[in-house]
């Protein structure tokens, strides 16, 4: 272990993390002891701070000597003025104060910007610059933030998966979601490129109905009886629970693999009109896993006037898909989420959404300015 540093230190923004930020951490980790990234966010970036620490903390969750900390920073860059780096050294300094390295000393500063040199001085430790012009790692968070696609491949999977615009489908009983939301998805693979891996998230509450069929006939031939239909079911509070939390789950997962767009057949918040229909109400509980959403790009509604009403033997709602229509229509009227509703023959409907997705796509991220 000779040779090496006892405590070095990364700082930035990490606006967002990528292959040159781990680059930098990874030569820290090979160099030191002990490691401590401080993650600097200002508020009126679009990429919360404890987003960038989550994801840097996940990244070397099996480097215990790398320790992940974060500071909100607002104090405006200027490298001319000496106040201005007390400001942004104290910061640092509470951010190493809380991590798990505090009370031992930085002697090696990691960096690859020209602000390296008076940052060592200020610790009183080696300045350790890396890649200054870009060479080895061609990337930077200004160049991620304007064309992520651009980058992808360099970011991790928590990252894609936060800027991964996700597009869901919802609708009534028999309206086409799930062949609206598989069409989609299909369409962007044949793009080929990142959209190659394009993500379909399927529909979890329709896996649990056919579960749960599949134990009452069960239950009944054990006994003797008649077997049971669909409308024979019981639906209790807990079992929308289960719905919203796997399908947030499996949503989050393909998030994570698949490419700039990601399809959902349904989600959450639209289990919350489904809890409703059944129920009667919707509960706080599955209320609040709603609202915490990852943002949603576009929602899809697919209306009911065009889509004849199939009986696969997992349905039970054809006299309610008007009010669930309408109830869809009144819920995404209220939240924030673009939305559009399509209807039409199968290609028509298709085109429709391709244009909304692809109008998503050119309007890119728009993400704010790191502080200046």
């Amino acid at each position: 272990m000779s040779g090496l540093f006892e405590h070095g230190l990364v700082i930035g923004k990490f606006y967002p993390p990528h292959a040159g930020h781990h680059f930098l951490i990874r030569s820290a980790a090979s160099s030191c002891r002990r490691v401590t990234v401080v993650v600097m966010a200002a508020d009126v970036e679009s990429i919360p701070l404890s987003a960038r620490v989550s994801w840097l903390r996940e990244a070397y969750a099996e480097q215990p000597h790398v320790g992940i900390t974060g500071v909100v920073d607002n104090i405006p860059v200027d490298y001319a003025d000496a106040e201005v780096w007390d400001g942004h050294v104290a910061l640092m300094r509470e951010g190493i104060a809380a991590g798990q390295n505090h009370g031992v000393a930085v002697d090696a500063v990691f960096s690859s910007e020209g602000y390296g040199q008076e940052l060592a001085r200020r610790f009183d430790a080696a300045d350790v610059r890396l890649d200054a012009p870009r060479g080895t790692f061609p990337v930077s968070g200004t160049a991620v933030r304007r064309d992520p696609t651009a980058h992808w491949l360099e970011l991790d999977a928590g990252v894609r998966a936060w800027f991964a615009k996700r597009v869901v489908v919802i609708g009534a009983e028999s309206t086409g979601t799930t062949t609206l939301s598989q069409d989609l998805a299909a369409a962007l693979r044949m793009r080929g490129g990142l959209h190659a891996v394009t993500g379909w998230v399927g529909e979890y509450g329709r896996e649990l109905t056919a579960a749960k069929l599949a134990a009452a006939r069960g239950r009944a031939a054990r006994a003797g009886q008649p077997e049971p239909t669909v409308f024979d079911l019981e639906w209790t509070d807990d079992d929308f629970v289960d719905v919203v939390i796997r399908q947030t789950a499996d949503e989050d997962r393909w998030a994570r693999l698949g490419g700039p767009v990601l399809v959902c057949d349904t989600d959450a918040l639209a289990t919350t009109v489904w809890q409703e229909r059944y129920m009667g109400r919707t509960t706080a509980e599955v209320a609040q896993i709603a609202a915490e959403l990852p943002p949603r790009a576009l929602y899809i509604l697919t209306g009911d006037a065009d889509v004849p009403f199939h009986d696969d033997g997992l349905r039970d709602g054809e006299h309610l898909r008007g009010w669930m229509t309408q109830r869809f229509r009144d819920v995404l009227a209220a939240g924030d989420t673009p939305w559009i509703e399509v209807g039409g023959d199968r290609d028509k409907r298709l085109r429709s959404a391709m244009e909304a997705v692809d109008a998503l796509l050119d309007e890119g991220w728009r993400l704010a300015d790191p502080l200046g």
